[in-house]
C-alpha cells in the first residue's frame, strides 16, 4: 500500500495519477482521517474504510492480485495473528494457486468452480484482510497546523507565541470565509464538506470525460463488500448513508469528492487526476471558473428559487493580490 501511500508524502504519492502494475487514471488519496468519510475513492464507490482497502488489492492496474492468493498470503506470513484476531483459517490445501472473481479469465474460471462454502470462507479471509488494514489507517491523524496554533491562541487555549499569522495569511483567511467562499465546501475540522461537486475541473481525457459520482452510484450498491452486504459487521440501522443513497442525479454527472484541506500545501498535484500543478493553478482555476466538460458545473450557492444566473459556476472575482493571500493562507494549513 505505501508504495502509493507513501508516509513521507502525507501518505500519498505526488503523482498526478498512480502508478501500479499498470496505469492508473486518478490520484492516491491521503489517507490521515480517512475512515472518518462516509464515502471513499475520489468518486465514493465504497462507504467504509476496510471495503475501500480492498478495491486495490484486486484491480488490474493496481496490485493486480487475486483473492485466493491473498488468503494464501495470509495463511503463509500472518496465520498466528489472523487466527487471535478472526478465528481459525479456512483450509487452502487443494485449492488452485489463484482464483478470484476479478482477476484473468483463468482466475475467473477457477473461482466459478470452487464450491460456494469455498468461495465464501476465502472471501472472509480477504475481507477480514481489509479490516486489519483499516484498523491501522484508522490510526492515522494530522498534527496541528499554523492555523490550529493560531486560533489556539485567539481562543485563549494556548499561548499565543509563535502561533501568529501574518497579515496576508490573515487576509487570505478572510477571504477563504468570505469573498471567495472557499467554506462553503470545505469547512468542518478536516475542511471537507464529504460530498460530491463538479467544478468544472478539465478531464485528461477530453474525449472520455470521467463521470465521477454519477457512475458510482450504482457500484456502491452492489458492492459485496457494502455496509449491508454479508461481510460487513454494522447493523442495519448503522448503513444509513447507503440505505437513503440518491440512484441518480444529473447534479453528480463529472462531480468528485471535496479533498480536505489539512497539509494540502505538502501534496501537488490537485485535483482528482492532477490537473492543476500548484495551488496558485487552483486558485485560478476558480477564479476563472471554466465551464464543465461532462455534466455541469453546479453554482457557488445553491438555494431556492436560485434564477437561472445561478444554473452554472460563476468566475470569483479576485484580484491577483488577494489570490495570493489566499494561497498564503493555504499554506497554513499545513503542521
Amino acid at each position: 500500500c505505501a508504495s502509493c501511500h507513501d508516509p513521507s508524502r502525507q501518505f500519498q504519492d505526488g503523482l498526478a495519477t498512480s502508478v501500479g502494475v499498470g496505469a492508473g487514471t486518478r490520484r492516491a488519496m491521503p489517507l490521515a482521517e480517512a475512515g472518518r468519510s462516509p464515502w471513499l475513492f475520489w468518486d465514493g464507490r465504497k462507504d467504509s474504510l476496510w471495503s475501500q482497502a480492498l478495491g486495490p488489492l484486486e484491480d488490474a492496474a493496481e496490485h493486480g492480485g487475486n483473492r485466493l492468493r491473498y488468503a494464501r498470503l495470509v495463511q503463509a506470513h500472518y496465520r498466528e495473528p489472523y487466527e487471535a484476531l478472526f478465528g481459525p483459517m479456512p483450509a487452502l490445501d487443494g485449492l488452485p494457486q489463484d482464483a478470484g472473481p476479478l482477476g484473468n479469465e483463468a482466475e475467473r474460471v477457477a473461482w466459478r468452480a470452487l464450491e460456494p462454502s469455498t468461495r465464501d470462507a476465502v472471501t472472509r479471509v480477504f475481507a477480514n484482510l481489509g479490516k486489519a488494514l483499516a484498523a491501522y489507517e484508522q490510526t492515522l491523524r494530522h498534527e496541528p497546523s499554523r492555523l490550529d496554533r493560531y486560533l489556539d491562541g485567539v481562543a485563549g487555549t494556548a499561548p499565543a507565541a509563535g502561533a501568529s499569522l501574518d497579515a496576508r495569511e490573515i487576509h487570505g483567511l478572510r477571504l477563504f470565509i468570505g469573498k471567495a467562499q472557499c467554506i462553503s465546501c470545505h469547512n468542518g475540522p478536516l475542511l471537507t464538506d464529504q460530498h460530491f461537486h463538479n467544478t468544472g475541473v478539465p478531464p485528461r481525457d477530453a474525449g472520455a470525460p470521467d463521470r465521477g459520482r454519477a457512475a458510482a452510484l450504482a457500484k456502491v450498491r452492489q458492492d459485496e463488500f457494502n455496509c449491508l452486504g454479508p461481510f460487513s459487521d454494522a447493523s442495519p440501522s448503522q448503513c444509513q448513508e447507503l440505505r437513503f443513497l440518491v440512484k441518480q442525479d444529473p447534479t453528480l454527472e463529472g462531480a468528485f469528492k471535496t479533498p480536505g484541506l489539512r497539509g494540502v500545501a505538502l501534496r501537488p498535484p490537485y485535483m482528482h487526476a492532477g490537473q492543476l500543478a500548484t495551488l496558485e493553478a487552483v486558485v485560478r482555476h476558480y477564479v476563472e471558473a471554466p465551464p464543465a466538460a461532462a455534466g455541469r458545473s453546479e453554482p457557488r450557492h445553491r438555494h431556492a428559487g436560485a434564477g437561472p444566473a445561478a444554473e452554472a459556476r460563476q468566475p470569483i472575482e479576485l484580484s491577483l493580490a488577494e489570490q495570493q493571500d489566499l494561497v498564503a493562507f493555504l499554506r497554513t494549513l499545513s503542521a
